[in-house]
């Protein structure tokens, strides 16, 4: 019975802790993320809260990696499906991750893959979907996601690549930073060619796909 008992407080320690732990970061901005700590080229990022991103870069990241992230829970089972069936049929191994996983991923977790760091994913995924509001997530996506070398956060990327904050990204720019973020450290913004142009100016034309159908209403209202 000891190692029932002991595993029983295990986890009830555990989800305390990391219900604590969501819930201080649903007001205080998280300081640094295991992929930060493990960035041999360093770190490079400036918070900025959600009033102070453009409009352009958030339908931009809404249209290039999670058109339904105001309408689902966390998980888009259809993009998962898809994946899934593409990955079975061999070729470059693709994901079917949604912003919200991404956002656990990037605040709670480290890189890479496994089991148990893709259900440790659905856990804090299922937590900050119920604990923050829709808006909440993105902005610590934007204010997270690697935007380059050694750079995080859209703001950094702004200035990295433009000399101009967040808030006055053209449409452009921000579908150039937003076709990045997958391979931020191989895809190139400055001087964008080949895919990330081609990526760059389809996301761009998706902003107003977004805008008009209402994607980003859990947002703007």
């Amino acid at each position: 019975m000891r190692p029932i008992k002991f595993l029983f407080k295990l986890m009830v320690y555990f989800v305390l802790i990391t219900l604590a732990w969501v819930g201080i970061y649903a007001i205080v901005p998280p300081p640094v993320t295991a992929t930060m700590i493990m960035d041999k080229n360093g770190i490079t990022k400036d918070w900025t809260s959600f009033s102070d991103i453009s409009p352009n870069m958030v339908r931009a990241v809404i249209a290039a990696e999670d058109g339904k992230f105001c309408s689902h829970d966390g998980f888009d089972t259809e993009a998962i499906q898809k994946a899934i069936k593409r990955n079975a049929q061999g070729g470059r191994i693709r994901g079917g991750s949604t912003i919200s996983q991404q956002t656990a991923k990037n605040a709670f977790l480290w890189q890479g893959g496994g089991f148990f760091r893709k259900g440790l994913e659905a856990y804090f995924t299922f937590l900050i979907e119920t604990i923050w509001s829709k808006k909440r997530i993105m902005e610590v996506y934007l204010n997270l996601a690697e935007t380059g070398i050694g750079t995080y956060g859209v703001q950094a990327g702004a200035q990295r690549y433009f000399k101009k904050d967040v808030k006055d990204l053209t449409r452009i720019e921000a579908a150039r930073i937003a076709a990045a973020l997958p391979l931020p450290k191989k895809r190139a913004v400055n001087g964008a060619s080949g895919f990330t142009r081609r990526y760059g100016n389809i996301i761009a034309a998706r902003i107003n796909v977004v805008q008009n159908e209402k994607l980003d209403s859990c947002i703007y209202n």
